[in-house]
């Protein structure tokens, strides 16, 4: 498998944003439309309104992207004015749509005071809502499309100060929640990446465990036994050099078995390496399920071991999986897990083992497909015995 080439939480974040630029854009720009459809009364107006509702698209965009820092103050520098001259001179109480929106976008991703500015929005708005009732009351007006109606200052109070307030209020706790909720999505991410990274170390002290036992024990035994044979090497030289020919051998012996451990060719109980693939997934915060339909062949179980302890160290390492089945026959494994990253299938650490099942009358195969990565190592069942 390919390595990632991004973060586990960058992916994560970023499709969780993507998801809500493609539900949440469409009718954000119905909304826009609309309240600048309702409250436009002449041409000049939509100079005025336009601007704003442009500003809310485009800091909503690229919100979605993880970008709003860069154009938060040019989008919120745009929104802001409109809101003024929306009560002033268009007599527009909808024109706080934009400032609003901006402005609880990017208050959120402030590194300091962003409660703080969170309430100067909502001060902000209600204090310019609150410019309409020094209007002249024979000026106070509701427009809704061309048709124009007086109302008096309950009304304004109502239309002017108090919905804004409240529904600038609702969207600022809005996205200070919807931030706090993304915040937790990468720290779970996180911890989940630990985890795995964990499982990976744990596999490698368990490598260092098996060369411990290969190598220590052989150690320990030529050690004495060479000193035996320094003691015999003039008192009983066919003595000694009996111990040197057990000594070559014991450490021909070991390197062979390091060989075969460094290469993933030491005989392995496929029982033992399937609790340990499970163990090591569910610590990764990875659901597994083990299938065991048959037990396999004593000929083929040792190599069947081998493929799923590659595959298992490329999972953890490589891919973005949420859960993992595991299938076990008489003659094959089949390992499948989601979160396969796009692109050509590299078998790499699966190469050699490709090769020796080759040789043995086996084969291996890897794909991908609908965003599952399947891993097969069987052997004909004609040729099983």
């Amino acid at each position: 498998m390919k390595a990632r080439p991004l973060h586990l939480t960058e992916l994560t974040q970023g499709r969780l944003r993507r998801l809500n630029l493609y539900t949440a854009l469409p009718p954000l720009i119905l909304a826009a439309v609309v309240v600048v459809a309702v409250d436009v009364g002449a041409w000049w107006h939509v100079l005025v309104l336009a601007p704003g509702v442009i500003a809310a698209i485009v800091a909503f965009e690229r919100w979605t992207a993880n970008d709003i820092g860069r154009v938060f103050w040019p989008c919120l520098a745009v929104a802001a004015p409109v809101w003024p001259l929306g009560v002033l001179l268009v007599g527009s109480p909808n024109a706080y749509w934009g400032v609003a929106s901006v402005a609880s976008l990017g208050l959120p991703r402030l590194p300091g005071r962003r409660y703080l500015a969170g309430a100067g929005l909502v001060v902000f708005v209600a204090a310019i809502g609150a410019l309409r009732l020094a209007v002249g009351p024979d000026d106070d007006r509701i427009r809704v499309g061309a048709a124009r109606f007086l109302v008096g200052d309950n009304e304004i109070l109502l239309s002017y100060v108090l919905v804004p307030t409240a529904l600038t209020v609702f969207i600022t706790v809005l996205s200070f929640v919807g931030e706090r909720f993304y915040d937790i999505v990468q720290e779970l991410e996180m911890s989940r990446e630990r985890e795995a990274e964990l499982a990976v170390i744990r596999e490698r002290v368990r490598f260092a465990g098996d060369l411990h036992d290969i190598q220590g024990h052989t150690l320990h035994v030529v050690k004495l036994k060479t000193a035996l044979a320094q003691k015999l090497v003039h008192s009983d030289p066919d003595r000694a050099a009996d111990e040197l020919r057990e000594i070559h051998g014991l450490v021909s012996d070991t390197i062979r078995q390091t060989k075969e451990l460094a290469y993933g060719q030491r005989r392995l109980n496929l029982s033992a390496e399937l609790e340990n693939a499970k163990n090591l997934f569910e610590a990764a915060g990875i659901r597994v399920r083990i299938t065991r339909e048959a037990e396999a062949e004593a000929r083929v179980s040792e190599l069947l071991g081998q493929v799923l302890r590659e595959t298992t160290t490329n999972i953890l390492r490589h891919a973005q999986a949420t859960q993992v089945r595991i299938t076990l026959s008489a003659a094959g494994i089949t390992i499948v897990n989601d979160g396969a990253p796009a692109g050509e299938v590299v078998l790499r650490g699966l190469s050699a083992l490709r090769q020796r099942l080759s040789e043995d009358g086996g084969v291996l195969t890897a794909s991908v497909m609908a965003g599952e990565f399947t891993t097969a190592a069987s052997y004909p069942t004609a040729d099983v015995r």
